[in-house]
């Protein structure tokens, strides 16, 4: 049973950076954040001992470059899954 859900949403994301601060803001990541994947996978991999389900939305409002990005991303959200296997990654349209 999933303890907790968490919408991230990257709708308004035009940029880089603001793909970041989303994942910072939406996440209550650490001020100490820095932005790039290597500091998402640090983040996340303890995000949780407890179930949560983090539910990924505005894939497809993204211009194409930040969607090839986005790849990396969801390849660190799958290595955390593999990892911590309370956290459950869902990406829907």
């Amino acid at each position: 049973m999933v303890q907790e859900i968490i919408e991230l949403n990257f709708s308004e994301c035009k940029y880089l950076g603001e793909i970041h601060k989303a994942l910072k803001k939406q996440l209550d990541f650490p001020d100490y954040y820095g932005e790039n994947l290597s500091a998402l996978w640090d983040c996340l991999r303890y995000y949780s001992f407890e179930k949560t389900k983090i539910i990924v939305k505005g894939i497809n409002e993204l211009p194409s470059e930040l969607k090839e990005y986005m790849n990396n991303i969801f390849e660190i959200f799958d290595e955390v899954h593999s990892e911590n296997p309370n956290i459950e990654f869902e990406i829907v349209s």
